[in-house]
């Protein structure tokens, strides 16, 4: 066998480590001992017939064994115990651990604006408080105070609805009120001047009824004689005419007749005085008034005479103008004289009126003494 210690430490100085470290391959036994420099021994390296062997290292494997089973709680009972529980983990450097851990996830959420400036001002007050065991239970908390926000944004905007709606409600109410009052007052006075007009109204209405039949009762009256006096009235026209032709005494008739309404007006006045003693009389005298009543139709039949003196007068000029005329043109003036009929009664009404109340006067004065003995 064949020393090789010299190229070991050879080896060992070119490759800076100790003589333990150098490895020199059993198989080239015969290459490595004809090596007697430095410069060899590289060579032999080079090749790989010496090699440095590697470092020796402290396995971690067992510790790493050990320190999982740590973790599970293992190997940490009295025994193996050494110093207090402050002095093996201060409550400080927990304390901080945990107020870094839940102030790092508000940050998170309050940048990720899951929550608001609000809650999390609130939420790190409670942090700071020691309300929090740990991040799950903050989480939980978030979540919840979260969800009761949501309600009581729904609670208190259903209430502001509520509210309105009441309110809303109750303005109706006083507007109802408000206009059942102003259709009680306003409507009331309304009413009551409606029903005082209709009132009024009606009054007119049955007095204006009340005096139409009067009124159309009179020229009926009027009218009745006058018709049947047509013919009367046409016979005197007649006669008239005849002495007309002959001679001029009609002339003379009329200032007579003027003279009649002059002598009619005293009449009058005194009638009027004679009212007021009439009036007591009939009131005395009931029964006699019939006959007064029956009396009328005479009055008007005895007004016809007066009627038919002033159409005479038109009448007797025409006739004259119709005798210095032709006897064929006769005939067309008494014709034309038929509208006269009709003006003569209106201008006449004064004396009507004075005459049948003179005769009425007349007869009513048996109907007063046959009272007055009665």
């Amino acid at each position: 066998m064949v020393s090789l210690k010299l190229q070991k430490r050879l080896a060992a100085s070119v490759l800076r480590c100790g003589k333990g470290k150098v490895w020199l391959d059993p198989n080239e036994v015969s290459e490595i001992s004809l090596a007697n420099s430095r410069q060899n021994i590289r060579k032999l390296i080079k090749d790989g017939y010496v090699i440095r062997k590697p470092n020796a290292l402290h396995s971690r494997a067992r510790i790493r064994r050990f320190q999982a089973a740590k973790s599970k709680g293992r190997h940490s009972g009295p025994g193996t115990r050494k110093g207090t529980r402050e002095a093996r983990m201060p409550t400080k450097t927990l304390w901080i651990r945990r107020m870094r851990v839940l102030r790092r996830l508000l940050r998170k959420y309050r940048e990720q604006k899951k929550i608001d400036k609000h809650l999390y001002h609130e939420l790190y007050m409670r942090v700071k408080g020691n309300v929090f065991k740990n991040k799950r239970v903050l989480i939980e908390h978030i979540h919840k105070a979260k969800a009761e926000k949501v309600k009581e944004d729904l609670v208190a905007e259903q209430a502001q609805a509520h509210r309105l709606k009441t309110k809303a409600v109750k303005q109706r109410r006083v507007t109802k009120k408000k206009e059942a009052e102003k259709l009680l007052i306003l409507p009331q006075a309304k009413l009551l001047a409606l029903k005082k007009a209709e009132e009024a109204k009606a009054k007119k209405a049955a007095s204006a009824k009340k005096a139409a039949p009067a009124k159309k009762a009179a020229p009926a009256k009027k009218a009745a004689p006058a018709k049947k006096a047509a013919p009367a009235k046409k016979a005197e026209k007649a006669a008239p005419a005849k002495k007309a032709e002959k001679a001029a005494p009609a002339k003379k008739a009329a200032p007579a007749k003027k003279e009649a309404p002059k002598k009619a007006e005293p009449a009058k006045k005194a009638e009027k005085k004679a009212e007021p003693a009439k009036k007591a009389e009939t009131k005395a005298a009931q029964p006699p008034a019939k006959k007064q009543k029956t009396a009328v139709p005479a009055k008007k039949a005895e007004v016809k005479p007066a009627e038919k003196k002033q159409p005479a007068k038109k009448e007797e000029a025409s006739k004259k103008k119709a005798a210095e005329k032709p006897a064929d043109a006769k005939q067309p003036p008494t014709k034309k004289a038929a509208p006269a009929k009709k003006e003569a009664p209106k201008k006449a009404e004064p004396a009507k009126k004075a005459e049948p109340a003179k005769k009425a006067e007349k007869k009513a004065e048996p109907a007063k003494k046959g009272a007055q003995e009665g």
